[in-house]
């Protein structure tokens, strides 16, 4: 068990698609098959009475072990469990890197992901997303004494960039012609002290984690960039594709936790006050041509 707390890292069942031709009799029996396809992975979770959920455990404050405790906590991770909950079901979480998790779904290893996962239309080819309970954007960590040399995002250009090989922030730094340095499941202040010693030049994620990671670890010589604020951003739980009734449920429970104001105390519990269940006033950059 890892019991290191602040830091963050900064992430099929396929739908049977039947053409609508032929008798009444054919068009009944197609949709009597995809809809027993889509309740298919809720029966098996009712069953078990158990979801199994896949996070990181290194991504603070979504995921993360509390210094000298053993009990894996967070905005994510409190969020699925009163989830859970409210659907009368257990939950066990299994942790993975970020570039596992997906695959974890695909394999059925996990019935679902949550990790600030960011919903994209590439992603949304393979797997199901619930409701966002999560709105932010992306700000990137550098050098403290001069930026890193980055006034803006195309000065990224021949700088390195630390990240996951397959999140979105990675794929924002290869978009701008930075080199992506990747790592494992490593914690915050692995990527934050390279950065600091020039091992690379910048860290994209999301804003929220990075200002906590920062404050967690003041003695490290970095900084959030002060004028750069882009793409916004929206998380949710990662499902298999074609789990309509799983996703159903999901998203009911979500509403039903927005409206009763249960998402807002739970991000101000672990977003220092913010309310990250609500999409940011901020002036933030869209960026053009980026296919996620």
């Amino acid at each position: 068990m890892k019991n290191k707390g602040l830091f963050f890292i900064l992430m099929v069942v396929t739908t049977l698609v039947l053409a609508a031709c032929g008798t009444d009799n054919t068009g009944q029996s197609g949709s009597t098959e995809s809809s027993e396809k889509s309740d298919q992975k809720w029966t098996e979770i009712e069953k078990k009475g158990e979801l199994i959920v896949g996070t990181s455990g290194t991504l603070y404050p979504a995921s993360f072990y509390p210094e000298d405790s053993n009990k894996l906590t967070g905005y994510d991770v409190e969020i699925m469990r009163e989830v859970a909950d409210r659907l009368g079901m257990k939950v066990k979480f299994e942790e993975y890197g970020v570039d596992g998790l997906l695959s974890a779904i695909k394999s059925g290893r996990i019935d679902m992901a949550i990790n600030d996962m960011e919903v994209t239309e590439e992603r949304k080819k393979q797997f199901a997303f619930s409701d966002p309970y999560k709105y932010s954007y992306s700000t990137m960590i550098v050098r403290e004494d001069d930026l890193s040399g980055i006034e803006k995002l195309e000065d990224l250009e021949g700088k390195v960039a630390g990240g996951g090989a397959t999140t979105v922030f990675a794929e924002i730094s290869r978009h701008f012609g930075a080199e992506v340095k990747t790592y494992g499941n490593v914690t915050n202040d692995v990527y934050l002290r390279d950065v600091e010693n020039g091992r690379t030049d910048l860290i994209i994620n999301d804003y929220y984690l990075q200002s906590l990671a920062l404050k967690a670890l003041p003695e490290i010589d970095v900084t959030l960039h002060p004028d750069l604020k882009f793409h916004p951003t929206e998380s949710a739980i990662v499902m298999p594709k074609g789990a309509d009734t799983l996703k159903q449920k999901v998203n009911g429970t979500l509403k039903e936790m927005r409206e009763d104001g249960t998402l807002t105390e739970i991000s101000k519990e672990f977003f220092g006050g913010k309310d990250a269940s609500k999409k940011p006033d901020e002036e933030i950059r869209e960026i053009k041509g980026l296919d996620l």
